[in-house]
């Protein structure tokens, strides 16, 4: 806080500096201002096409550093957000405030007021840029994330605050989501607990059980204890109060519930303030790439927490659990925003041309009656026999046939499937392997989200267009045939990926981090300038 009011005492210092220099006699000043600081703007602009282009358009009518209380508000605003960026987990330093605050404090002439001008522009859309839509290109950190994040053109940011509220303007730029509101709050509460001290000494154990005793069970207490998880605690005995406390730290991080310490328990519990702090600021560049109108009703699939979620006014109305792609090449699911329009019940599966060639062709190789519950097609769509196929003929580049499976209860896809139509080839879908639903760890298919309760899913889905919803779904499932079933009003779907996620009421949830890409993110946005604070365990 002491830095800040440093800065911000030193910009209103500069201000009036910058106030003062420029007040001429007025003749003098639309003289000069026709030549000198015109020329000095348009010299600094010339470096960013849409910089320059901008000013050309207005007749290089300054933004900043005019006399009008306009002007001097437009200042303020700038010189707050940016001594504030840091809050939003943005790179300080690209902003260069303090650099900022020199240059106006140097100005003594018109040319160096031009330059002035620009460098404010510069820093303004830098920062709206970054707080708006993000610090980094979601794609380039990792080929999963399918997000294409647009920034608005530099005359959009500049018109608005020549057209605006500059104080307004600047708190607009954010998204304005109570999740990033609450994941702001978090990263706010965890650097106050870093400078504290943080969580004190892990926990020396691999596993520990209800009933034990000894050191690594008083850790375990402390540290529970100073995670919120716990009230004040002698006991030096794994006892209920301490089991309870850790069934809700397991409910928290996505572990199974059992009030057992077991080594993956022990490994979130060990897990830094730190880091946990990393994966508030992944969460919150995260939250800036996502589309600002989410949808009134919409689905979010969380692949970290494999569970899909139907959200109506931000508020959960329906949650399933979820199974993954799996984390290999190829299969781990891809992250984007759609729309799902229609649903298809008792599905025919249309294998993927991948998954024919890789992993079915070579086993009908070995053995032509190989995944007998497919069949086979040629290009005309008529069946194949197998008997009349020779696979040993053909590789993975000429093999000639299609493979589909088609409606029954053991279809790949099970008796229903939810339809967002991408070029990712991505789904929600029943299953018949309900068993890995039991498991903490969710990832295991070709990409596609498989959920646990896709009737009660599809009920809530109809709920908005029919009367008896359950009743229609069955009515349609019990023909046994193939039938596709639009949505009346098409639901936006968010496949994200957050290893940090807020509730409306209660703590902030931590998940693991499935496929690295939170990993990459930070290491990307660290390379950019975000840092943390000085930090301990």
């Amino acid at each position: 806080m002491i830095r800040i009011s440093r800065r911000l005492f030193g910009a209103l210092t500069a201000v009036l500096i910058l106030v003062g220099i420029t007040s001429w006699p007025a003749a003098a000043l639309a003289d000069r201002q026709s030549t000198a600081f015109r020329q000095a703007v348009a010299e600094a602009a010339s470096q960013d096409r849409e910089i320059a282009a901008y000013y050309r358009e207005v007749s290089y009518r300054s933004i900043w550093t005019g006399e009008t209380e306009g002007d001097r508000a437009r200042r303020r605003a700038l010189v707050h957000a940016l001594s504030q960026s840091g809050r939003h987990g943005l790179p300080e330093a690209r902003y260069d405030l303090d650099g900022l605050i020199a240059q106006m404090s140097q100005a003594r002439s018109l040319r160096d007021l031009g330059q002035v001008e620009v460098a404010l522009t510069r820093a303004y859309l830098d920062y709206a840029r970054d707080v708006q839509s993000g610090v980094l290109v979601p794609g380039r950190v990792d080929n999963g994330i399918k997000r294409e994040v647009s920034d608005q053109p530099a005359a959009t940011y500049l018109d608005a605050l020549r057209n605006g509220t500059a104080h307004e303007v600047m708190r607009s730029l954010p998204p304005q989501t109570n999740e990033y509101v609450r994941l702001m709050k978090e990263k706010l509460r965890l650097e106050r607990l870093i400078a504290a001290g943080g969580w004190g000494p892990t926990v020396p154990a691999q596993s520990i059980e209800p009933g034990d005793t000894g050191g690594a069970v008083v850790a375990l207490r402390n540290r529970l204890s100073a995670m919120g998880y716990l009230g004040h605690s002698a006991s030096g005995v794994y006892d209920g109060t301490i089991q309870a406390a850790v069934r809700t730290f397991q409910r928290d991080h996505g572990l199974e519930t059992d009030g057992i310490a077991g080594p993956s328990t022990i490994g979130a519990l060990n897990r830094s303030a730190a880091a946990r702090l990393r994966s508030v600021i992944v969460a919150m560049e995260r939250e800036r790439w996502l589309p600002a109108d989410r949808g009134q009703r919409h689905i979010l699939v969380n692949l970290t927490d494999f569970s899909a979620r139907i959200l109506d006014d931000d508020a959960v109305t329906f949650r399933t659990r979820a199974v993954i792609g799996k984390n290999s090449s190829g299969r781990r699911s891809p992250e984007f925003s759609d729309e799902m329009d229609h649903m298809v019940i008792n599905p025919t599966w249309h294998v993927p041309r991948s998954i024919v060639v890789k992993e079915y062709l070579p086993q009908m190789q070995r053995n032509r009656n190989a995944v007998s519950h497919l069949k086979l097609y040629n290009s005309n769509g008529r069946e194949v026999s197998r008997n009349a196929v020779d696979f040993t003929a053909y590789s993975a580049r000429t093999f000639p046939f299609a493979m589909k499976q088609p409606p029954s209860s053991r279809n790949a896809l099970g008796l229903v499937k939810f339809m967002f139509p991408n070029k990712y080839n991505i789904y929600l879908h029943d299953t018949p392997q309900k068993a890995l639903f039991d498991r903490e760890t969710r990832a295991f298919s070709h990409g596609c989200i498989r959920l646990q309760q896709p009737f009660d899913f599809a009920y809530e889905l109809l709920s908005r267009q029919e009367a008896d919803p359950k009743g229609f779904f069955h009515s349609v499932l019990d023909t046994g045939r193939e039938n596709y079933v639009r949505l009346d009003q098409p639901v936006p779907v968010h496949i994200i990926y957050r290893t940090a996620f807020t509730k409306a009421r209660g703590r902030t949830e931590f998940r693991e981090d499935v496929y690295g890409r939170d990993g990459r993110i930070w290491d990307a946005l660290n390379k950019a300038g975000v840092s943390l604070v000085t930090v301990q365990s």
